[in-house]
């Protein structure tokens, strides 16, 4: 547990009580994907900070749609699910694997005593939600102002950079929740870039063909 621990930001800056809280307190756990870890229910289930895989976290409007306000991967740290511990974030998000995933988890008595008794954990993790409240403003000028295309292409390219083999795997109702828009619009532009030669669609598998077009897609 010791080792695993030192993977978390503020390690080297807690005393040694502090240290051996975290060594009793802390879990490792893992998610298969597609499920969901907590919602808002569970808001004081404790800080995450993800050792291995990808989560998501999101919003659902009153008609079930999900908005995807951020993604924590390998060595990221979700504060938002430590809002028990931290009564300034107000903030209901549902968080969901979106591959296996490991994560450590911190219950909330544990990051309420670090926070209250360490400056650098508590300003860790006012940082990290500043940091998480810029991701959620650019998701937001992201939808009210950039053209889905441009949208879109650059989700693509991002995908295809993290994905092992270039290629991205995913159903267009799950490529919809990422970058909030309904399904029929994904595959209506997916079916665009195809004919255009922008991409290689099919047997549920997408391969980028021409990274140049959709680099300047995205950027304009």
């Amino acid at each position: 547990m010791e080792e695993t621990l030192k993977r978390l930001p503020f390690w080297e800056h807690l005393e040694e009580k502090e240290r051996r809280l975290l060594e009793r307190e802390a879990q490792v756990k893992r998610f298969p994907a597609g499920s969901q870890l907590f919602g808002t229910a569970d808001a004081c289930l404790g800080m995450v900070h993800v050792l291995d895989g990808e989560l998501r976290a999101y919003i659902l409007s009153r008609e079930g749609r999900e908005i995807t306000l951020f993604r924590l991967r390998d060595g990221d740290t979700g504060v938002l699910s430590a809002s028990c511990a931290l009564s300034q974030i107000r903030f209901e998000t549902h968080l969901a694997a979106v591959r296996e995933t490991e994560i450590l988890l911190i219950p909330s008595r544990a990051v309420a005593a670090l926070t209250e008794e360490n400056v650098h954990v508590r300003c860790f993790a006012y940082e990290l939600a500043a940091n998480r409240f810029s991701d959620v403003t650019a998701v937001l000028q992201e939808i009210i102002f950039a053209p889905f295309d441009q949208r879109l292409a650059s989700f693509l390219l991002k995908e295809a950079e993290v994905s092992p083999d270039g290629q991205i795997r995913m159903t267009q109702g799950e490529m919809a929740a990422r970058v909030n828009s309904a399904r029929e619009v994904v595959a209506r532009m997916l079916k665009r870039f195809d004919e255009e030669g922008l991409i290689e669609y099919g047997r549920g598998r997408i391969v980028l063909r021409d990274r140049e077009r959709l680099e300047k897609l995205s950027e304009h």
